[in-house]
């Protein structure tokens, strides 16, 4: 990879293309964050249980990993990638207006099935993007990314608990459209036409991205993704790690409104806490991994991790539970993006939408799985005991990403 031509990108259009593209991954975040606040008082309202609730997140999560593979078709096959990430902005937003009129549980599911599918769409759109407009810097370009979507995971509960305090479940997430549907326009007004497969910028001209699309040599591509162990490998590590993420975000504001007797705003603290922490943490894990490899970032973020949920829950309703909870945040998203640079770097750069859809779409394997396999447990054996299991299962998972081929050293060319 010509480094060079990374770099010579101006200054002011590296700040626009980064900047926008973070902004609008932030609100892809933002989104899913103020539901997450919402469950306890939709789940409330409607008598729902625990396993009901998680099943609702199940939903989004088995929708999204269908649509991953078609996203990643579209994303490959069609180079304007701007036109894609305004399209998957506004999928993302309009289903929580729509949701303000549900008073039925089969309702919400239709709703967070539509909102896996557009969220599905941005990934594989900004991440190879990013990734081979500065090869030299994937890790940190990425984790700049990644970093805006803890962002807005961060913002959302404090804005969105401040104005449960005045308003209705119902009228918050029809305010919350606005926000998407102007950062929508943006990105199609600024970035509209922007495509990384043929900016003069970037040498990421693959000779077969130029070749007209064909449905059998797609499937035959994934099918080559899908024996390519080091992308297997790393996007099961993902899996893992997307377990107890979806765990944490479900379960934690349900253990601090049932369990703690929190009032929305101060959930929104909490949860906003987490992702703040996991703000930080992205961009340092980031750059480390561009300078250490990926694998010694991964390792060490996921024991951390298991060890500060157990911290967790050990502090109990302390002072220290509120710590912990930052920790939690800071480990388990340090990782996200280093995993998706592994990805990239495992992948042909002409399907690297379809690498990152692969990636995706194990890992919404697990996130589809968690919330009802959680829910069915803290139903049985209580809310605590899903918390040990989150634990357990990040510990354990780091296993694999002993075996991932590569990931040592930083990795500059393709």
């Amino acid at each position: 990879m010509n480094t060079a031509a990374a770099t010579a990108i101006p200054r002011a259009q590296y700040v626009k293309e980064v900047g926008l593209i973070s902004v609008g991954h932030g609100l892809t975040h933002w989104y899913p964050a103020t539901f997450y606040l919402l469950l306890p008082l939709i789940g409330k309202e409607l008598g729902l249980t625990y396993t009901q609730i998680g099943f609702i997140l199940t939903v989004q999560h088995v929708v999204g990993a269908i649509a991953n593979l078609p996203g990643g078709a579209v994303v490959d096959a069609y180079g304007k990638k701007g036109y894609l990430l305004t399209l998957a902005l506004f999928w993302i937003g309009m289903p929580y207006a729509v949701m303000s009129m549900a008073h039925s549980y089969w309702v919400l599911l239709v709703c967070m099935a539509l909102v896996g599918i557009g969220n599905n769409i941005w990934h594989p759109a900004a991440i190879p993007m990013l990734a081979y407009r500065y090869p030299d810097r994937k890790g940190f370009v990425l984790s700049v990314h990644g970093m805006f979507g803890n962002l807005g995971e961060a913002l959302a509960p404090l804005v969105i608990g401040a104005l449960l305090t005045w308003y209705s479940w119902r009228t918050v997430v029809v305010m919350n459209v606005v926000p998407g549907v102007a950062m929508a326009t943006m990105i199609l007004i600024l970035l509209g036409a922007l495509s990384a497969a043929k900016d003069s910028h970037a040498d990421d001209i693959n000779a077969k991205a130029a070749q007209p699309w064909s449905a059998r040599q797609y499937i035959a591509d994934v099918v080559s993704l899908l024996r390519n162990k080091a992308l297997m490998l790393v996007s099961v590590s993902a899996m893992v790690r997307s377990v107890t993420q979806s765990g944490i975000l479900t379960f934690l504001p349900l253990y601090l409104a049932y369990e703690l007797g929190y009032n929305p705003f101060l959930v929104g603290v909490c949860m906003a806490v987490l992702q703040i922490a996991g703000f930080a943490a992205s961009p340092v894990a980031g750059h480390l991994s561009d300078k250490w490899g990926r694998r010694r970032v991964v390792m060490s973020s996921m024991v951390l991790t298991g060890v500060t949920i157990i911290g967790m829950i050990v502090a109990g309703n302390s002072v220290w539970f509120v710590v912990f909870v930052g920790l939690v945040g800071s480990f388990l998203y340090a990782m996200r993006s280093v995993l998706q640079a592994w990805a990239v770097e495992c992948t042909p750069r002409h399907l690297a939408g379809t690498g990152v859809a692969v990636q995706f779409s194990v890992t919404a394997i697990g996130s589809s799985m968690a919330p009802a396999m959680f829910g069915m447990i803290a139903d049985a054996r209580g809310i605590f005991a899903t918390f040990y299991v989150m634990a357990a299962t990040i510990i354990v998972g780091n296993l694999l990403v002993i075996f991932v081929p590569g990931g040592d050293r930083a990795r500059k060319t393709q």
